[in-house]
């Protein structure tokens, strides 16, 4: 069980490192020596989504990806459209953080059945989407008002009642590409009230950046875009190094 996978990472290191591939990326090079670079490293596992399909491609490179890969690989689905068989285990995701019922519960309805035929590990997911310094993809793909930095009792609210209402891991959102990372006192403020996993992800550029997060009791730490462009194995190692506390 993939869940129980990430329970252990999270008691033997301080926090788990997930690397998030977006397989709409066209050119499938970019992808490949990714994967590599990531067997070849510390990295914990592998999300792999985003928020848009803009080709019928993400099925043949999420296979590429599962196919290469040599730690777990985590769907991280935009919409029930990236349901496939390529993963290990899907976030089954709520959008706990907006009002939009396509989003809390309508698209599951949809997915829920195709990932029981399909035999995936879904790990139910409470997903909350902070404000950006401008609009981030998921932002506006999910017709969602994401939530105020500055007010970590609301979303240290909201994650209770994610946990509450049987949710697994709790997800800290900045959004793909974001300027800014999840503010530490918003992590703090959740961590003091939940006790699940928290995930957080999102304008995290640096390993003394993840480190910080870590200490303010993330479990586990996403990085996404910057890696599709200038990756090496040492920077990967950087991160996983800092995020483990070693």
């Amino acid at each position: 069980m993939i869940y129980n996978n990430l329970i252990k990472i999270k008691k033997k290191y301080k926090a788990g490192y997930f690397v998030l591939i977006d397989p709409d990326i066209k050119n499938e090079d970019i992808i490949i020596n990714l994967v590599s670079k990531i067997n070849d490293s510390n990295v914990d596992g592998i999300l792999i989504g985003g928020s848009l399909i803009m080709d019928n491609g993400f099925n043949e490179r999420a296979r590429k990806i599962k196919n290469i890969s040599n730690v777990p690989v985590i769907l991280f689905p935009g919409s029930v459209n990236h349901i496939n068989p390529f993963c290990d285990a899907v976030l089954f995701m709520s959008i706990i953080s907006g009002r939009n019922p396509t989003y809390l519960i309508g698209e599951h309805v949809v997915a829920a059945p195709i990932v029981k035929d399909l035999k995936i590990e879904p790990i139910p997911t409470g997903y909350m989407i902070f404000e950006s310094k401008s609009m981030t993809s998921v932002d506006f793909m999910s017709g969602s008002k994401p939530l105020p930095r500055n007010k970590p009792e609301i979303a240290a609210a909201h994650a209770l009642a994610g946990q509450y209402l049987g949710m697994k891991l709790i997800y800290l959102e900045g959004g793909s590409g974001a300027e800014e990372s999840i503010p530490n006192n918003v992590i703090k403020s959740v961590s003091h009230f939940i006790d699940i996993p928290i995930i957080v992800g999102g304008g995290i550029k640096d390993p003394k950046t993840a480190a910080k997060k870590v200490e303010n009791g993330a479990s586990f730490i996403v990085t996404g875009t910057f890696n599709e462009k200038n990756i090496s194995i040492s920077k990967l190692n950087d991160f996983a190094n800092a995020i483990h506390g070693l």
